[in-house]
């Protein structure tokens, strides 16, 4: 490859316009004061809600309190979620050269309770040559995290790569982007709870990402960008329940 794979996306209706968006939203939580002083805190909440709007996508629809207090310890799902985002800061220097490797390692965190020990960290067959494509992409593309972001969760979930839980590691992988790529760079916002506060739209967005039109993929790109928005105020009013105490 040597023009940059994803530049055509920027082009699509919507996309520049919701990048842009979902940049400013992230910019204004990284100007939020109380980061100053609670900066891990927030990074810490954001890692919490994000599993829990995660697998509350996946179908386990367990309440938050239940997810903090522990009673949410019988939950695979939920558990699986934790811990896949638990490893994303160990992760970040790795997922840019090596994606397949972590995403291996997401899928043997997030299925560990769920499919037999020989087949953690196995992509679906049919998946194996789109991942190989996803990961040349990766290493050539230089747009902003956002799309970036959009087209590594769509693949994942159109391709239903790492089942059961191709959704939690697809949003884990979003957020490795986020941070990777340098607009979120202290994994604050929870863009998690952004898809679910836009649950109606997620299920259509993703039907027309898998029709690969153009119209398609840039309502899937625009919605990716919206949850970006909506989980950084997010994370703005986690700020702001710290900054109350």
């Amino acid at each position: 490859m040597t023009a940059d794979p994803l530049a055509p996306l920027l082009d699509l209706p919507g996309v520049a316009d919701g990048v842009d968006h979902a940049r400013a939203a992230v910019d204004a939580l990284l100007g939020n004061r109380t980061l100053r002083r609670r900066s891990p805190d927030v990074s810490a909440e954001s890692a919490l809600r994000g599993a829990w709007a995660s697998a509350w996508l996946a179908g386990h629809e367990v309440p938050l309190a239940d997810v903090r207090s522990g009673a949410a310890a019988d939950d695979p799902v939920v558990q699986g979620a934790l811990r896949a985002q638990s490893a994303i800061g160990a992760l970040v220097d790795t997922w840019r050269p090596a994606p397949r490797q972590v995403l291996a390692r997401l899928h043997a965190l997030a299925a560990a309770d769920l499919v037999a020990a020989d087949e953690l960290g196995r992509p679906a067959p049919l998946a194996a040559q789109r991942l190989d494509t996803l990961a040349e992409v990766l290493a050539a593309t230089s747009v902003p995290a956002v799309v970036v972001a959009g087209i590594v969760h769509g693949e994942l979930l159109a391709l239903d790569a790492f089942a059961p839980v191709s959704g939690v590691v697809a949003r884990a992988a979003v957020r490795l982007t986020l941070v990777d790529r340098g607009l979120d760079p202290k994994s604050l916002t929870v863009v998690e709870a952004g898809h679910r506060e836009l649950r109606a739209d997620y299920d259509a967005a993703l039907g027309a990402y898998r029709t690969g039109t153009r119209e398609g993929i840039a309502s899937w790109l625009v919605h990716c960008a919206d949850a970006v928005a909506a989980g950084a105020l997010e994370a703005v009013a986690i700020c702001e329940a710290m900054a109350r105490g």
